[in-house]
């Protein structure tokens, strides 16, 4: 199956935020449906709420991850220690390519002359992680734009 790396890198270029363009790319095959993963989402991008915290894409992984991963037991949880490790993993996986996890560091001070990243990279580096670590063997490796 083609990546859907494309379809996230596209979200991004039409106005999804950061976070959105990434969860809304996988949302339904989580089975979530697109209007509302847009609208869980929307408040993550830009750092989280445009703080410039934890990078939105970032966010959007761990969001994945907790809906891959949780058993969805409300009475007796017990697939959280597991989706934590998992999302870390890809968190790490996301902070060794660009040495920092706070969008702040990634994008620098102006978004343009000390940035280590592009927004539109973050996510695209965030979509081949979820696609490595969530749907493993599933979509062919992305060869579309980087930015």
């Amino acid at each position: 199956m083609r990546s859907k790396v494309y379809e996230a890198y596209d979200r991004h270029k039409r106005g999804y935020n950061c976070c959105q363009a990434v969860v809304c790319t996988y949302c339904e095959m989580m089975g979530m449906d697109e209007r509302t993963a847009f609208r869980a989402s929307e408040g993550f991008g830009l750092g989280i709420a445009g703080m410039y915290n934890v990078c939105g894409s970032v966010c959007a992984m761990i969001f994945l991850a907790g809906l891959k991963n949780s058993d969805g037991n409300m009475e007796e949880p017990g697939s959280k220690l597991d989706t934590f490790a998992l999302g870390r993993a890809m968190a790490e996986e996301f902070k060794e390519k660009n040495s920092s996890l706070l969008c702040s560091d990634i994008r620098g001070t102006d978004g343009v002359t000390d940035r280590i990243r592009s927004c539109r990279g973050c996510v695209v580096d965030c979509a081949r992680i979820v696609e490595k670590h969530l749907f493993e063997g599933m979509f062919q490796e992305y060869d579309g734009e980087e930015d």
